[in-house]
């Protein structure tokens, strides 16, 4: 259901004069307005893309149109209510009650944005193809309120071609030609949630125009708001410089997790090797193995490449292989509890109680995109283990369309006893503020796929890596 963000009245009051100052003005040039800030942006998906670009957007100056089609989303916006943890909602409260932020589920108001960051979900079908339903439907919305002298500039990771074979025609369809009467880009998103080093502003934004008049607009447009940009020939080229980043992640960790899997059969420790190997000043950059790739990109963005390579007759073998030892690792990771099960306690997993450290896909933040963990939970169970978790940024798991069955289950209350009941304690996920010494003092049985135990110096006689 599309709403509006205040009613006209409402508007005509609290907005007269910022509209005024805002309002597109025949003659007006768009560079100009983006460069005294007096253009309006609009950021298409409010996620954890979307979020942080409003952020920084709007502190620069900018007034903001965020659109979701999730109006709840919209509503907690307005009402300061953050659904992303490294953001508080009075941040967006205090935008929105200043005027520099509208969240909205009307895309009719596309037409008044100056420039528009298209920040939609871009996932695989379950056949392992890429799913544009999001980016289709984005792009239909904006051609309908698409206007001359608009920037639309798309985010969503995708593979070479996206921008300019599957968005372009259908914002030309309208009649209005890409270069000549609105400009066309793609720089891809780098969002690393929970990262305290690097965020939206700090971490270098590649751009890649539809014509150079394109790049220079968009070019324009982030300067204002981030500290380095990276011009590149040609939207392919950027959408191909953000699958290369995923690929080569993909790939080295493949191969730290082959390499675990190696080491560990000649008992040799992994981790032990990693510290030593990158203590080599050159030729050597340090990956972890762990219990399977989890998040919004490097599960999926690989097969995003694999699937574009096949038109062209093309295979991609090694990031295939790749994507073939990642998805294996929870599967491994449960034959290897398993095994210590029978080996120490000749107990199977079958009718054990197994409590499961960590749900969120990386550590220290509540996303659970893609995340390893639930493929652990359902291959836990399927071999009649009863499995609890513990996530201290996951109190409950939420709505998923890949494991709905688990929808509702709550985190375990963390403490002494509770650790005890448990036959064993599979770490997933090496959050920060979980207290590992407890763990440690009191599991049977814990298989550390994060090497958390030993980093933390605690003892470590009753714990297996995996």
């Amino acid at each position: 259901m599309s709403m509006s963000f205040l009613s006209v009245e409402s508007a005509s009051q609290k907005y007269s004069r910022l509209n005024a100052r805002i309002h597109y003005r025949p003659g007006d040039k768009l560079a100009d307005r983006i460069r005294d800030r007096t253009a309006t942006i609009g950021v298409m998906g409010l996620g954890y893309v979307g979020l942080p670009l409003v952020n920084v957007i709007a502190d620069a100056g900018f007034r903001v149109i965020g659109f979701d089609i999730d109006t709840e989303k919209v509503e907690k916006l307005k009402r300061g209510d953050s659904y992303i943890s490294q953001f508080p909602g009075e941040r967006f409260r205090a935008l929105f009650e200043s005027e520099l932020f509208l969240p909205t589920s009307d895309l009719t108001r596309a037409s008044e944005a100056d420039a528009i960051l298209v920040c939609v979900p871009t996932p695989l079908t379950r056949h392992r193809e890429p799913d544009l339903t999001f980016v289709i439907s984005t792009a239909e919305a904006i051609a309908e309120h698409l206007r001359p002298d608009q920037l639309i500039i798309l985010e969503s990771t995708s593979y070479p071609g996206t921008t300019c074979e599957v968005v372009r025609p259908i914002l030309e369809a309208t009649g209005l030609k890409s270069g000549r009467d609105f400009y066309l880009a793609f720089s891809p998103e780098r969002e690393d949630p929970g990262n305290t080093k690097y965020g939206t502003k700090s971490i270098p934004k590649v751009i890649g125009g539809d014509g150079p008049e394109a790049l220079m607009l968009a070019q324009a447009l982030y300067d204002q708001f981030v500290d380095r940009t990276i011009p590149v020939s040609n939207p392919d080229t950027a959408e191909a410089v953000k699958i290369t980043e995923n690929v080569f992640r993909a790939v080295n960790v493949a191969l730290a997790n082959e390499l675990k899997t190696i080491y560990a059969a000649m008992g040799i420790d992994i981790w032990e090797v990693i510290e030593a190997a990158k203590t080599k000043p050159f030729g050597f950059m340090a990956f972890y193995p762990g219990p399977g790739l989890g998040g919004h990109c490097i599960p999926i963005d690989p097969f995003y490449l694999t699937w574009r390579a096949r038109e062209f007759g093309l295979t991609t073998r090694f990031v295939e292989l790749a994507g073939e030892i990642n998805s294996a690792m929870p599967e491994a990771v449960v034959n290897r509890l398993a095994y210590e099960l029978d080996h120490q306690f000749a107990k199977g997993l079958k009718g054990s109680r197994i409590l499961l450290v960590g749900l969120a896909y990386k550590k220290n933040v509540g996303d659970t995109r893609g995340s390893p963990g639930f493929r652990l939970i359902e291959v836990m169970e399927a071999r009649g283990a009863m499995v609890d978790y513990f996530d201290p940024f996951v109190p409950t798991i939420g709505v998923t369309h890949e494991h709905a069955d688990l929808a509702g289950r709550q985190s375990i209350v963390f403490t002494r006893k509770a650790i005890t009941d448990y036959d064993a304690v599979l770490i997933a996920t090496d959050h920060d503020g979980v207290d590992y010494r407890t763990l440690a003092e009191n599991a049977k049985l814990i298989v550390d796929t994060r090497n958390v135990i030993a980093r933390a110096g605690l003892p470590n006689t009753n714990v297996v890596k995996a």
